[in-house]
């Protein structure tokens, strides 16, 4: 069991490095949706807890990306979000269960997975770019480049271009580093600065003690909650869930961890993502899943066991049961450039991994599926990829 567990500083750092994709979009639902960060906060660190313990490495836990950007674009119901991480868990379990996974993967050649990482890494750089800019969603929706900082700019200069560059800096000096690993001293100056010169936080003393999450706290959504959740959110999230969370996250972790990852498997990851999704929903929790970009990031910064998943579950869990709701202005101290810079490096990281194509007809795949994705989405481009990919196969076809 010991070689399943490490508890040390790269371990740690490691379990911080995919905060940059986890905190932003987690923020911006509990507040334009409405979600409670204890159920949350809750279901977030459970699941990086038992995932990492079954698996045995270190696994990653991402929010959904289709869903979450749509529910916080539109500023959706509650109990629409809810019941779409019902219906998603449910779909997982059957898709996980039934073996059609599998049927999936027969179809899905290693160019299209590469295609899908490398698409992957790419958005994860665009969007770390965004938070160092100061133009992402979540930013231009507060009207600042750091909305929990005092201070928004040094002359002509945002302060977000400033601490993202200080923050790449040090990520790249440290990159390598086992004494200081990068993405810890990252986050305590993230912290440290949010501090500084935060607007203060008030958490108040009053309540602090054991929070734990309501059941249902939504109640059950309605019928017409689950039509609009099932054609709005589950099935344009599905596609990109199966090539990103499952197929290029089970290629990744047997790419990183080898025979340490035996037992992740893709009817595996199917049930895991299914189950965390339906106790999700019990505690009034959006959608969650694994993902290439997530193992890319904990695994660029020093993530080698499941006690990374260990380190970050238990932070977050002590955080809900401590602050309970209050809980989401603590994490606010984390100025976005900072997780933007954690992200752009992330991203390169899994991009990289098209580096192991060898045929012309698969870069050539790989890169239109990027083309596609970032004109439209990441599902898109996984079933895009998939028809160019057979029809490559056919002699009349070349390019």
């Amino acid at each position: 069991m010991s070689h399943r567990f490490a508890y040390n500083r790269m371990e740690l750092a490691g379990s911080l490095g995919d905060l940059g994709t986890l905190l932003p979009i987690t923020i911006a639902m509990i507040l334009v949706v409405g979600l409670h960060p204890t159920g949350i906060f809750i279901s977030i660190g459970l699941f990086y807890i038992l995932s990492g313990s079954y698996f045995g490495i270190t696994v990653p836990v991402q929010p959904m990306k289709v869903v979450g950007a749509y529910a916080i674009a539109t500023g959706m119901q509650p109990s629409q979000l809810v019941a779409s991480t019902l219906l998603m868990g449910v779909l997982l379990l059957i898709i996980g269960a039934t073996g059609a996974i599998e049927t999936i993967r027969r179809q899905t050649d290693t160019s299209v997975i590469r295609g899908i990482q490398l698409s992957t890494g790419v958005m994860l750089m665009t969007g770390g770019v965004k938070f160092i800019m100061g133009t992402s969603n979540l930013q231009i929706m507060q009207n600042a480049v750091e909305p929990s900082l005092i201070l928004q700019a040094i002359g002509p200069i945002p302060i977000s271009i400033i601490l993202g560059i200080l923050a790449s800096l040090i990520t790249f000096l440290l990159l390598d580093s086992r004494r200081f690993p990068a993405a810890l001293m990252v986050i305590l100056a993230g912290f440290t600065t949010g501090i500084t010169l935060g607007r203060g936080i008030d958490i108040g003393v009053g309540n602090l003690g054991f929070h734990l999450p309501q059941i249902l706290p939504f109640g059950i959504p309605a019928l017409p909650d689950f039509t609009f959740a099932l054609f709005i959110l589950v099935l344009p999230q599905l596609p990109m869930t199966l090539g990103n969370a499952v197929l290029a996250y089970t290629d990744l972790s047997h790419k990183y961890f080898g025979e340490k990852a035996a037992r992740v498997s893709n009817r595996k990851v199917c049930i895991s993502m299914g189950l965390a999704n339906v106790l999700s929903f019990f505690v009034g929790g959006m959608p969650l899943c694994h993902g290439a970009g997530g193992l890319a990031a904990h695994y660029r910064f020093g993530a080698r066991t499941a006690g990374s998943n260990i380190f970050i579950g238990l932070f977050f869990l002590l955080v809900a049961i401590i602050f309970g709701d209050k809980s989401v202005q603590l994490l606010n101290l984390l100025p976005l450039s900072i997780l933007g810079a954690l992200l752009l490096f992330a991203g390169v990281q899994l991009a990289l991994t098209i580096m192991d194509l060898k045929r012309r007809e698969d870069y050539f795949v790989a890169t239109i599926m990027l083309g596609i994705t970032l004109a439209s989405n990441l599902a898109a481009g996984f079933i895009a990829g998939i028809i160019i990919a057979k029809c490559l196969k056919w002699e009349r076809f070349s390019i």
